[in-house]
């Protein structure tokens, strides 16, 4: 008896979602679902009976006047997806969002024009709730490229890249922000950034599943660091350091480090 998943792939605003025989090492398309718009991020309800997507029109030459999040519902039968409830509109482009461990919050980052946060609940049907009031005044960095929420439930990590130098104007120091979050409000965050920030240009990161463990994507300089995080707390300097490139004497552009994954038996980390 072979073993079937469910794979769903966005392409602008079109999600496809494919049947995957893995034991046989197979891929058959099944149908695809529209978003309002170009998907920015998706990420799975924990029971695995909605999908909820972030979307957005910003792109070359084009304005962010369209952003919102979804919930698709996923058949648990066939995997097909279909609308549950209405698009929620987001003032803004995210960049990045998740689910909290417990599924009872949508968390959206966003970067351009303002780096900042909005928190929406789920509710019991798994539609998208009211948005939740955020502290203001509070600091989210130059440039938040992803946000995840620690697998405790009790703290955000806000992903500040920062920017390289260019065209004149120094870099931007990046850094790791930890909001304590309770009830879908975060409040004033701890900032871990070594050497300052500079040379520090994080864009995602992952969760070891079985210890105070997290890794994280240097997109700006091409490596992969593992914090420890005890009690939620990241530690100010990495326990470990390696680089994503082979030969780092023969960089070419766009040699970058994107998305992290860790595997769930925890043994193996991926990089994009």
């Amino acid at each position: 008896m072979s073993t079937k998943a469910n794979l769903y792939s966005a392409v602008g605003e079109e999600i496809t979602h494919y049947e995957v025989d893995v034991d046989a090492a197979t891929l058959t398309k099944r149908a695809s679902a529209h978003a309002p718009s170009f998907v920015q991020y998706a990420w799975p309800h924990p029971t695995r009976r909605f999908l909820y997507v972030t979307t957005s029109n910003r792109g070359p030459g084009l304005e962010a006047d369209r952003n919102h999040v979804s919930a698709l519902r996923i058949d648990p039968a066939t995997g097909a997806l279909t609308a549950h409830g209405d698009p929620v509109a987001l003032r803004q482009r995210a960049v990045h969002m998740c689910l909290d461990p417990a599924g009872r919050y949508a968390v959206n980052i966003h970067n351009i024009p303002v780096p900042g946060i909005t928190v929406h609940r789920i509710a019991a049907d798994g539609t998208i709730g009211a948005a939740v009031e955020q502290p203001s005044g509070l600091d989210f960095g130059t440039y938040p490229h992803q946000v995840r929420v620690t697998p405790s439930g009790r703290t955000v990590v806000d992903v500040d890249r920062g920017n390289s130098a260019a065209h004149g104007k120094g870099e931007d120091p990046g850094a790791l922000r930890s909001f304590a979050f309770e009830d879908g409000a975060v409040s004033a965050p701890t900032v871990v950034a070594p050497n300052g920030g500079y040379g520090f240009g994080p864009r995602h990161i992952d969760f070891h599943p079985g210890r105070p463990w997290l890794y994280v994507s240097d997109e700006r300089r091409s490596r992969l660091y593992m914090f420890r995080c005890p009690d939620d707390r990241i530690e100010s300097e990495p326990a470990y350091t390696c680089d994503t490139l082979a030969d780092r004497t023969h960089e070419k552009p766009r040699q970058l480090a994107g998305t992290i994954h860790v595997h769930p038996n925890g043994r193996f980390v991926y990089v994009a």
